[in-house]
């Protein structure tokens, strides 16, 4: 009996031992408990709209005359000597403004009308007129009144002004002169001088009919006085010290620039008046 109770006392005194040496379950807070949420993901700014270009004004009302200037892109450099082997004619790129100051001209001789227009066109339209395929018969699309109507049908102006450029023989020799330029003639560096050209033809077509408007007369008055001049015309007249060498040289030359303005402006208003007079 003394046994059996020492043996239950051992077992207990065992169990009291255990239970002081297990930690009590701990409780978590409902912050330790709890998974740390992830931060919120940051949502992507909308891309801003291109702004939408705005469309370019179009002229409106009334357009009593339409001007298109074809004679600005190209400058001709040219130098003749005592024989055909010795001539040189090269076409220099140019951007010099002069279709820009034909239309200033027009404007200026209409007193700023606003009825008077700056026609575009499309780059190379003018392409088959200038060079035609074949010289004595010209292709009815190679006329200028068909190059022009391919692209004013939208435009309706009373009337479309057209400057262009041509070719013409120097008087009294077998020269041709192309269009606007200069030149440089003689022998030897004391007798050479040089020249400036400009050689603008102005047409006036129906905008209805497509037909040219002639102006047989036009130009005769100022012309006849060119012609009985008794000195030579100070616009033309060029110091070799200006005349293009290599002819590349010339779209950066500034005083050839102003020259040929010069007498560009001044083919110009001899004979405008005449063009734009109602019938």
């Amino acid at each position: 009996m003394f046994r059996f109770s020492a043996l239950v006392l051992v077992l207990l005194s065992f169990l009291a031992s255990a239970a002081a040496q297990t930690p009590p379950a701990t409780t978590a807070s409902p912050a330790q408990a709890a998974p740390q949420a992830k931060p919120a993901a940051k949502r992507a700014a909308p891309k801003a709209k291109p702004v939408a270009k705005q469309p370019v004004a179009v002229e409106s009302g009334p357009c009593r005359l339409g001007v298109i200037s074809v004679i600005g892109d190209r400058y001709s450099v040219q130098k003749f000597g005592l024989t055909i082997f010795e001539n040189e004619v090269n076409e220099v790129p140019i951007d010099w403004g002069l279709d820009d100051l034909v239309f200033a001209r027009v404007r200026a001789a209409t007193g700023n009308d606003p009825t008077v227009r700056r026609i575009p066109y499309p780059k190379g339209v003018f392409e088959p007129f200038y060079n035609p395929k074949t010289i004595l018969i010209r292709d009815p699309g190679e006329r200028l009144p068909t190059v022009v109507r391919s692209f004013t049908t939208n435009a309706n102006c009373d009337r479309y002004l057209v400057a262009t450029t041509f070719k013409a023989e120097l008087p009294n020799t077998h020269m041709t002169l192309n269009g606007i330029g200069t030149y440089n003639q003689g022998l030897g560096s004391l007798l050479r001088h040089s020249h400036l050209f400009a050689n603008i033809a102005i047409t006036l077509i129906d905008g209805r009919s497509y037909e040219e408007i002639k102006r047989p007369f036009v130009n005769f008055g100022a012309n006849f006085a060119a012609s009985m001049r008794l000195t030579e015309d100070p616009l033309t007249k060029l110091d070799n010290s200006l005349f293009p060498d290599p002819p590349a040289a010339a779209s950066a030359n500034a005083a050839l620039r102003e020259r040929t303005r010069a007498l560009v402006a001044d083919r110009l208003d001899r004979g405008l008046s005449g063009y734009l007079k109602e019938d």
